[in-house]
């Protein structure tokens, strides 16, 4: 959610931390601050609004000199967002500085006791409580910052990722997380710090991704000194070498990131079955599967689980897993499958789904599946993640960075990955023959050009949007394998354009949502000729009678729905198992559109942050 960017070295802090602080917008913010020191002088500007609105207010404010410092984007959860919930919080000495990604859910009880002491706050935030429990024990039990750090924080209960330095030692920074992530970029003589690597990927390749209840003493011109902060043993430092390029978070000509990421899905879903498909061979290589095949196999089921979009592809997985591998599959929402006394076994097979590989509420379904025995599968995007690291074993979706709040080649390249591990599986099970394998895989090759073939139709789908940019809801029906597809059609809607949405399965509209149809109402309607065309037509001919707007994706040459729609998308014929990598792609376009078309902020909607690291 947050975003944190520190710095340490002999460069000038200022613009290294505000082009950071952009480059991590897509987590998601309603504030902006920083802290820089100059060897003298502390000098903290911040303000409701954007990165820009604080380049704006520090130009008035103060003189970003400074070698040291510390910046935030705040996604208010305590406090509303204005300027004095923003973040840095300095300490009432004015010696601490403090930034902080997360929840500290025992706040108050702290803040009342710090008030018995003298200690007064400025802000509505738990992360100012923090910083002030943080000097109190710094002053109490004299000691250094770093163990005044450990020692407060083993009283916290919540999720963080922070930064912390005094200005009485500026040759060091503080940082700890759990439950948030953190990353520092490892120079020549100087230090980054970030929630991801975006920030510095142009000064250095070098990372060190803290794990969780870790923390880190950062001192200029000494090692770096990682410590567990439970019981302050110490931690070898892992250096990674990133490789990530700064051409691949750039807009590259698009006009949004959104619309960039959209076009790049035939090239991410090459890329996540490239050196595992082998059509020569006929086989599908997978290590993380191929290690522990026995025990998929064997599982009595598959429970998936993940949020947002990720939970959709989990449901489009739910259909092929079972159609092809016939193994019984459960797709839970995370925050809702910690909380309801889920029934796990040592016989489960958990499959974790998170694009980012930071989501919480993923993180906590998963740890809440290994303390009951559950062999656990992660799918995600971001090399060393938490994700990556807590699950057994995993595969990587290889989409690319993903900067546009609203996921896309996500979605497309989780799908990949899942079918992939299906087709395995079934392919070991016997469950379908060699000649269905083959076919299957040789569908799955053609998928990307027929997804480029989608992408041609842009110009056309933008006319559509402009037609019904001004409605005020819209209905999205599928069946089948594209029931899910028309969930995320909703789904992106919404979250772009803020026009309600809702997904069904075409043949739950007679169970209630038909009574909110009319001559005001777009219905979008997939309806490809594979997989139950007849009864989706009979869905679009009850619209029809109704006076409902129908837009329907549909097979090319279609001519029955033709007849019926107000407006036609027509896309290449596939099979049904891969038809949502292809009719995804029109609903994709369709949100975008309207949303720019309408003036919203595509890569940034309000209230939404890429990354829920937050419960």
């Amino acid at each position: 959610m947050c975003g944190i960017v520190g710095y340490l070295g002999n460069r000038e802090a200022y613009p290294i931390i505000t082009e950071g602080l952009k480059r991590l917008e897509y987590r998601g913010y309603d504030s902006a601050g920083i802290a820089l020191f100059d060897g003298v002088n502390l000098k903290v500007s911040k303000t409701k609004g954007k990165v820009a609105d604080l380049e704006n207010r520090v130009n008035q404010q103060i003189n970003p000199k400074g070698y040291i410092g510390l910046g935030h984007t705040r996604w208010a959860t305590h406090g509303i967002p204005n300027d004095a919930n923003s973040h840095p919080h300095i300490s009432n000495s004015g010696n601490l500085v403090i930034i902080h990604n997360g929840i500290i859910e025992n706040y108050e009880s702290l803040k009342q006791e710090l008030s018995t002491r003298g200690y007064t706050f400025k802000s509505q935030t738990d992360t100012e409580v923090l910083v002030n429990l943080i000097e109190d024990v710094k002053q109490k039990e004299h000691v250094k910052l770093g163990k005044a750090v450990q020692i407060a924080l083993n009283q916290i209960v919540g999720a963080y990722a922070i930064a912390v330095f005094d200005k009485t030692q500026p040759n060091e920074i503080v940082i700890a997380r759990l439950g948030s992530p953190l990353a520092v970029g490892v120079g020549e003589s100087e230090y980054f710090i970030a929630s991801d690597a975006s920030p510095f990927i142009e000064y250095t390749k070098n990372a060190i991704y803290l794990e969780d209840e870790e923390m880190a003493i950062i001192r200029l011109h000494k090692d770096i000194k990682i410590r567990r902060i439970i019981d302050d043993s110490l931690v070898d430092p892992y250096v990674q070498e990133l490789k990530i390029s700064l051409e691949q978070i750039e807009k590259g000509g698009y006009d949004h990131f959104m619309l960039k990421e959209i076009h790049e899905q035939p090239k991410a879903i090459n890329d996540t079955y490239r050196g595992r498909l082998n059509i020569d061979q006929e086989i599908i290589k997978m290590s993380g599967i191929d290690d522990n095949l026995d025990k998929i196999l064997n599982a009595n089921r598959i429970i998936i689980v993940a949020c947002g979009t990720s939970w959709h592809a989990g449901l489009v997985a739910e259909y092929i897993f079972e159609d092809l591998a016939r193994i019984p599959v459960e797709v839970e929402y995370a925050s809702e499958f910690r909380y309801r006394n889920p029934i796990i076994t040592a016989s489960d097979v958990v499959i974790a789904i998170s694009q980012s590989g930071e989501t919480a509420d993923t993180l906590a379904a998963i740890k809440l599946a290994k303390s009951q025995g559950a062999f656990v599968f992660g799918v995600c995007n971001v090399v060393g993640s938490s994700i990556a690291r807590e699950t057994h074993a995993g595969a990587y979706t290889h989409a690319g960075p993903e900067i546009g709040v609203a996921s896309t080649k996500a979605f497309t390249t989780q799908i990949t990955v899942l079918t992939l591990i299906a087709l395995r599986l079934a392919k070991t099970k016997g469950s379908i023959t060699d000649l269905e394998f083959l076919e299957l895989l040789l569908e799955l090759e053609r998928i990307p050009k027929k997804v480029e073939q989608t992408l041609k139709l842009d110009a056309h789908i933008q006319i559509i949007a402009d037609t019904y940019k001004n409605s005020r809801n819209c209905l999205y029906l599928g069946r089948g394998y594209n029931f899910p597809v028309a969930l995320e059609g909703a789904l992106k809607l919404k979250e772009i354009s803020y026009i309600h949405a809702e997904g069904y399965p075409a043949a739950e509209m007679k169970h209630g949502p038909i009574a909110l149809i009319d001559e005001n109402m777009p219905v979008v309607v997939i309806a490809t000729k594979k997989g139950h065309y007849e009864k989706v037509v009979s869905n679009i001919q009850e619209i029809k009678s109704r006076k409902g707007k129908i837009i329907a994706i549909v097979t090319k040459g279609d001519t029955q729905v033709r007849a019926l729609a107000d407006h036609i998308i027509e896309i290449p014929e596939s099979s049904e198992l891969f038809s949502p990598l292809i009719t995804t792609i029109p609903l994709q376009l369709l949100s975008y559109h309207i949303a720019v078309l309408l003036g919203k902020n595509v890569d940034q909607p309000r209230n939404l942050a890429k990354s829920v690291t937050v419960e």
